[in-house]
């Protein structure tokens, strides 16, 4: 694998410079893809546990059941 680069350009010359990372900024990238896809998994757990709330709730409706109030707080009329 190759290492990572970053471009510098020089708005005012119009220069690039493609630079190596460091290693304080692969780490940094790391980090961060590892926080992006924790977050992305705890936003996919939430909309299966509302999806699955949603379903309870149309059940319970269909079943004539009472619904408790989580319930009928997803329900939108």
């Amino acid at each position: 694998m190759t290492n990572p680069t970053k471009v510098i350009v020089n708005c005012e010359t119009g220069e690039t410079e493609v630079l190596p990372l460091t290693a304080e900024e692969i780490a940094q990238m790391e980090a961060d893809a590892l926080a992006a896809a924790e977050a992305e998994a705890a936003r996919e757990a939430e909309a299966e546990a509302l999806a699955a709330l949603k379903a309870s709730a149309r059940a319970k409706l269909v079943a004539g059941q009472p619904l408790t109030e989580e319930e009928a707080a997803t329900l939108v009329i």
